[in-house]
């Protein structure tokens, strides 16, 4: 039990600097993060359940939610403030730009392997 009330304040803490130190837009970011991993591992339970038949389906839409993952941290990696000493040469619209561009080069490859 110990363990649980020290834990509490340090999540509660963390909550708080999210809030106040974290902008909108990696924010919104962080929200699509979120659905695109929920969005998985209901894709994968309902494989557990219902089967594998059209395997090719599954794959496709496990492999766009995995490939929108990455893609999307690796925009959010890009665009945080803190990061911009790493990536002198990328702005934040170039970062989106590239981020929207694999996006369409991985769904039109998710599309196709359906078949």
């Amino acid at each position: 039990m110990s363990a649980m009330q020290d834990l509490a304040p340090a999540i509660k803490r963390l909550a708080n600097s999210y809030q106040q130190t974290t902008s909108i837009s990696l924010k919104f970011i962080d929200i699509y993060l979120v659905f695109i991993m929920g969005s998985g591992i209901l894709q994968f339970v309902y494989m557990l359940a219902a089967g594998t038949f059209p395997y090719n389906a599954f794959l496709a839409g496990f492999i766009s939610s995995v490939g929108s993952f990455v893609l999307a941290a690796n925009l959010r990696i890009q665009t945080n403030a803190q990061n911009s000493p790493d990536f002198k040469g990328i702005s934040p619209e170039r970062a989106f730009a590239d981020f929207a561009v694999c996006s369409i080069l991985l769904h039109l490859f998710c599309v196709n392997f359906l078949g």
